[in-house]
């Protein structure tokens, strides 16, 4: 898990509403993650994107390299109110391979490891509690990667 800060932002979300959050999980190529999340209740919506990397602004051919450390990933602005976090992270670990360090699926390589990226305390504290409960479940026999 790893902390997100918001920049470059003219207003964060929770002025809005204080239902109003956000979640970034990466989990192999975004566009495969994207849509689980769409019509979700509670979703207002999603964006995906590169994150978790040491270059600013990236291109998708620079992030290909594995040099610039980021993820693919999907950003999720979600109703706390009809839609937990702890749903979302359901969501995440049920379209993922969570024991696989090196990408999803056909897709290989550093900027398709699986992470959470979390905002504020109580998101880590769940996601923590869910990669726990998940190796702890007895369902993978290898150790849970998803950072």
């Amino acid at each position: 898990m790893k902390q997100t800060e918001q920049k470059h932002q003219l207003s964060k979300p929770e002025t809005v509403n204080p239902n109003y959050q956000t979640a970034i999980f990466a989990g192999g190529c975004f566009w495969c993650m994207q849509p689980p999340y769409v019509n979700l209740p509670g979703v207002i919506s999603t964006t995906v994107g590169y994150t978790g990397g040491k270059v600013e602004n990236p291109t998708y051919e620079e992030v290909c390299t594995g040099e610039t450390g980021h993820a693919e990933a999907v950003k999720i602005f979600f109703d706390s109110s009809k839609t937990s976090y702890r749903d979302l992270l359901d969501v995440f670990w049920h379209n993922i391979d969570p024991t696989n360090p090196f990408g999803q699926f056909a897709d290989r390589g550093s900027q398709y490891r699986t992470a959470i990226f979390y905002f504020n305390e109580k998101q880590k504290e769940l996601a923590e509690q869910s990669k726990k409960a998940l190796a702890e479940g007895g369902k993978f026999d290898q150790p849970i990667a998803t950072k």
